[in-house]
């Protein structure tokens, strides 16, 4: 007898070939039968009318804190998510000494957006290696996650406290070698850095990943070839600003001396510079040329992203705004309240360098959001370029007014990057080079400030009523099929028999993403931007239903992925 037997549906199997109609058998967490079927089963799913396809994988979430208080690490969930990767950007919360749990925790909180009072009380902070952190999720998650070994936690674990600014000695780097063969011996995945001046850590300086040298790269690059079922990832300066030969010649002998693909994150198409994609995966060609992958990825959708001049955000980031953004408070206010300091930062919002961050420097378009003092009453809603038309005064000036009446706590939502016709014909253009992949979505991270997990469901309806950019067939793959075969997850990614039975039952006609909105929801009474689904009937985790029409059953299903043992290797040659 079958376990579960869905009856009447259109399978889109992840390979990106045409669908056909077929019931699904499933029986002891796998798809056992598929065509026409008469085998009894303990649960029938009518779905006819519907399509069944793989449970899509997020190859980019920080879910690594989440999990621990949200097991079903939603909303990716209710999106169809079924596999999830975390440890990205250098950013593990293994290993661990206990005196370094606080270090940790505030570091997270500002360079990933995760409040501080939901870390500390929502995670339990009870494990030391690699291993007894997968330990601690092992039974517990609705969702399939595995987790990379990260920079920053091996640096700051094997160095202490100076690992911001200190190149490892001869013993340095002989102890982080075994420190990450640890980690991929009990399952790591494979290792994240953060080459970028991007992040900073708890108390503003460099994250633990910034001191490594070349050579200390790449011989932890060495160490992951050496470990079955492995990869690699993270995040570059080039990859806002454009690769300098230096980084093309480094990234590319990372990827080769690991014989491992190497993807970093995000790629992010401009029509007002349309050469720079191309200029970006030239690395891509250039690896391939001389022994390596790499592979960029790509969001496929625009995210809701808000913004605040009193709380780290993208803002941050605008090269040649850190300075000022990274006073406190009180400085913060003042330096933003002086006319030279005004101009000095609009000018770097809107200049060549500020790369990918140039999109944040329409301040016309942005949107006032939540307010909180008597002088900005009635401007919730609002465009800031209409205010500033009404006050006859400059945008930028406008809203940084706001801002300060507010002692900087004013939400801001920016208008969406990249929503024009051109952008979306270059995003398309490259959306089947074998060397992009539609992922991206930092789910889990900066919870108050954006809203990523939807964008499964988005794209598809996009592609089914929207723009119609590619074939259903072809948007599942590239969910599916595409990143689970990049990441070598062994029988996932595809719906035929003998595979984990990780689905995804949906209505073409509605299947969509809901508006972003604020919740309470998390520990110690933070918010966070959620997005429900539509026409999202089941959601399967290894055979196991997670989600009924767009809501979580509270099922833990999921297993925790581990290097060798649930991955194969694929090699970058």
């Amino acid at each position: 007898m079958l376990d579960t037997r869905i009856d009447g549906a259109t399978v889109v199997d992840g390979t990106g070939a045409p669908g056909r109609s077929a019931d699904v058998g499933i029986r002891d967490g796998r798809v056992v039968a598929l065509g026409r079927l008469d085998e009894p089963a303990r649960e029938t799913i009518a779905a006819d009318g519907l399509v069944v396809c793989p449970g899509f994988v997020d190859p980019h979430t920080h879910y690594d804190a989440q999990l621990f208080w949200d097991a079903a690490a939603s909303p990716s969930n209710v999106h169809g998510v079924t596999t999830v990767i975390g440890g990205n950007c250098s950013f593990a919360l293994a290993p661990l000494h206990a005196d370094d749990a606080d270090y940790t925790r505030r570091m997270m909180a500002r360079v990933e957006g995760m409040p501080l009072g939901a870390l500390e009380t929502g995670v339990p902070w009870s494990w030391e290696t690699f291993g007894e952190y997968l330990d601690a999720l092992e039974g517990r998650i609705g969702v399939n996650a595995a987790f990379l070994a990260g920079h920053s936690a091996l640096r700051r674990y094997v160095l202490g406290p100076d690992a911001n600014v200190t190149a490892a000695d001869a013993d340095g780097l002989a102890r982080l070698e075994v420190a990450l063969a640890d980690a991929l011996a009990a399952g790591a995945l494979g290792f994240s850095t953060d080459i970028s001046t991007a992040h900073m850590d708890g108390d503003g300086d460099p994250i633990p990943a910034r001191g490594a040298t070349f050579e200390e790269h790449l011989a932890l690059c060495a160490v992951v070839g050496r470990h079955p079922g492995t990869t690699l990832a993270g995040i570059f300066d080039g990859g806002s600003t454009g690769w300098t030969d230096a980084e093309v010649e480094h990234l590319t002998r990372m990827s080769a001396m690991a014989n491992r693909v190497l993807n970093w994150n995000l790629l992010v198409p401009d029509a007002a510079y349309p050469d720079k994609v191309a200029q970006q995966l030239a690395l891509s060609t250039h690896a391939r040329a001389h022994g390596g992958r790499i592979v960029a990825l790509l969001m496929p959708t625009l995210v809701p992203m808000t913004m605040s001049f009193g709380t780290y955000c993208a803002l941050f980031l605008i090269p040649g705004w850190r300075d000022t953004m990274a006073l406190a408070l009180g400085a913060r206010v003042r330096a933003l309240g002086d006319p030279d300091t005004r101009r000095r930062l609009e000018a770097a919002a809107n200049s060549e360098a500020a790369g990918m961050f140039r999109v944040l420097g329409n301040f016309a378009g942005y949107r006032i959001g939540d307010t909180h003092s008597p002088a900005n009453s009635g401007l919730s809603g609002r465009l800031v370029g209409d205010i500033a038309r009404e006050r006859g005064a400059d945008p930028f000036d406008t809203l940084v007014d706001i801002v300060l009446a507010d002692d900087l706590r004013t939400v801001l939502w920016p208008p969406p990057a990249g929503d024009d016709d051109a952008t979306w014909a270059l995003r398309a253009s490259v959306w089947h080079d074998e060397d992009v992949l539609l992922a991206g979505s930092d789910a889990g991270a900066h919870l108050d400030r954006m809203c990523g997990g939807a964008y499964p469901t988005q794209f598809l309806a996009d592609c089914l009523r929207g723009r119609r950019f590619m074939p259903l067939e072809q948007a599942v793959h590239a969910f599916t099929g595409k990143p689970a075969a990049l990441f070598g997850l062994r029988d996932r990614g595809v719906v035929t028999e003998g595979a984990h039975a990780d689905l995804v039952v949906l209505d073409p006609d509605t299947v969509g993403a809901e508006p972003a909105r604020l919740v309470t929801d998390l520990p110690d009474g933070a918010v966070r931007l959620v997005a429900g689904s539509t026409g999202v009937h089941r959601v399967l985790v290894n055979g196991v239903e997670t989600v009924r029409d767009g809501v979580a059953t509270g099922a833990t299903p999921g297993t925790v992925l581990r290097s060798g043992r649930d991955t194969d290797t694929v090699t970058a040659r």
